[in-house]
């Protein structure tokens, strides 16, 4: 559309006016159907998770009428989801600070300086995106038992930064190098060192960069299931994902709980997505700039 001018098609007669139009209608048409079919593919499931968190237990309505709170006061008190929720968020918390913490030395050292094995080093940490999660368990399960850290939470932050390290330190690496060195440059000729320089003029550029990297750490540690099914052994220190698996029997099935257990989990992701989508936009486009 940006290639044609206003001109053009002013110009255009009155077939050429309609073969463009139709350009355009079929253009939106690819579009928007499949879009449209990927909404319904998303949302269908979530109505069902909301129908059956808010209908009880007994009804076989396809909505939630007449609604009741019961699934939530079960799986929050009685199953024990208000434990799980503060696990999850202790967990969440700490892999985004750890993680925005040790990926901004990382990147900074691999945007600013020239090292031998720099290219390589690269190349190992694109690398470690093909190893699947499951092949780190047992590594991880014997040095945490070696330190006493099985059925710790703190077991839990560690493997999340470790999973999640190499490809944010390559993403923080590409937003710093958008921050022009030169500024950097300037504040150390007025006398600052290079740690006050980065502290006081690049990190806070890379705000943006912070909260999409945070964002997805936080998402990735709140939704990991696997790690915390490991090494985790007590009921106090399960997570919502390994809670909800609980409530799956192995004759039956409380759909219920599992529905309002459910969307106990997804509400928190929504919310930060709804308040952070701004700069999680602003930091998914900072680093796509400069190689």
């Amino acid at each position: 559309m940006s290639a044609i001018t206003a001109p053009a098609v002013r110009g255009m007669g009155g077939s050429g006016w309609t073969q463009f139009r139709g350009r355009l209608n079929s253009a939106r048409l690819h579009l928007f159907v499949p879009l449209t079919l990927y909404l319904l593919f998303t949302i269908v499931p979530f109505y069902w998770m909301v129908v059956f968190a808010f209908r009880p237990t007994t009804s076989n309505h396809p909505y939630p009428w007449p609604i009741t709170l019961a699934n939530f006061k079960e799986v929050w008190n009685v199953l024990g989801f208000g434990t799980f929720f503060e696990n999850s968020m202790l967990v969440g918390v700490g892999v985004l600070i750890g993680l925005n913490v040790i990926c901004a030395m990382a990147g900074y050292a691999l945007a600013r300086f020239k090292f031998a094995g720099r290219s390589a080093l690269i190349l190992i940490l694109l690398c470690t995106q093909f190893v699947p999660g499951v092949m780190l368990l047992i590594p991880l399960f014997v040095i945490f038992r070696h330190l006493g850290l099985i059925d710790n939470l703190f077991a839990l932050i560690i493997a999340d930064i470790v999973f999640q390290l190499p490809l944010t330190s390559l993403l923080m690496s590409g937003f710093i190098r958008n921050v022009p060195v030169e500024l950097e440059e300037a504040a150390m000729v007025d006398g600052c060192s290079r740690v006050r320089a980065f502290l006081s003029v690049t990190l806070p550029l890379l705000r943006p960069a912070f909260v999409a990297i945070g964002s997805f750490a936080f998402i990735g540690s709140w939704n990991n299931f696997l790690f915390a099914l490991m090494f985790m052994s007590s009921q106090n220190h399960f997570t919502l994902p390994v809670g909800l698996d609980y409530t799956i029997g192995e004759f039956s099935v409380n759909f219920g709980a599992l529905a309002a257990g459910g969307l106990i989990a997804a509400v928190p992701v929504v919310v930060i997505f709804a308040f952070v989508q701004k700069y999680l936009v602003q930091g998914l486009t900072f680093g796509a700039v400069k190689g």
